[in-house]
């Protein structure tokens, strides 16, 4: 393989690689009226609640939205509590109700971390609008989801097709440590057993 080529491979790499410092995490709508229609819904919600601790343990800001929460309620309470904040909007792409100032508050970070329902609606329309601003984005898979798989599996794969990286949540855990010297492994391994 050529200089140019290897560069080329070093340089995705890197720009592949999530940093703990350089991320946030976004929690897509997880509420009350809506979760129980997901599908696995009680999956998907503790993979994301570990994800959320994980990210708390780490430093990474995490920030929510709620879709019109008078008909939908509030987000759940067992995340609530791990969200610095939560963005109330009407769009499906939060993006338009202020995502994109909320995330630039306190200091900013380029890299945003993804997870939420419905993947096929709200998820999906949020990711996007986050992938139109630069936004480099990654889709955490296991930590969304819809009232029918396939709808899902649609919006995954639109989103990979879009330029979204689609992971799982223990990807993400792992990534963040990124050693397992890291102070904070320890309490992480911990979280990612409980999958």
């Amino acid at each position: 393989m050529d200089a140019p080529t290897q560069q080329g491979l070093h340089r995705g790499a890197a720009r592949d690689r999530l940093d703990a410092a350089r991320c946030q995490l976004l929690l897509v709508d997880f509420q009350a009226r809506l979760m129980p229609a997901i599908d696995a819904g009680e999956r998907v919600l503790a993979t994301a609640l570990r994800l959320a601790q994980a990210a708390r343990r780490l430093a990474v800001p995490v920030l929510a939205t709620e879709h019109n929460p008078r008909a939908l309620g509030p987000n759940l309470d067992a995340l609530r509590q791990h969200c610095a904040s939560a963005l109330t909007k009407m769009h499906f792409d939060a993006c338009e109700d202020g995502l994109l100032d909320a995330l630039q508050a306190g200091s900013p970070r380029p890299q945003v971390v993804i997870a939420g329902c419905e993947s096929h609606v709200c998820l999906l329309q949020t990711a996007l609008g986050l992938l139109r601003a630069g936004r480099r984005v990654w889709v955490v898979a296991d930590a969304c989801g819809s009232r029918r798989p396939a709808d899902h599996a649609l919006a995954m794969q639109r989103l990979r097709d879009a330029g979204a990286t689609v992971v799982g949540a223990e990807m993400v855990m792992f990534e963040w440590v990124h050693d397992c010297r890291h102070p904070a492994f320890r309490e992480v391994l911990a979280l990612i057993k409980l999958g």
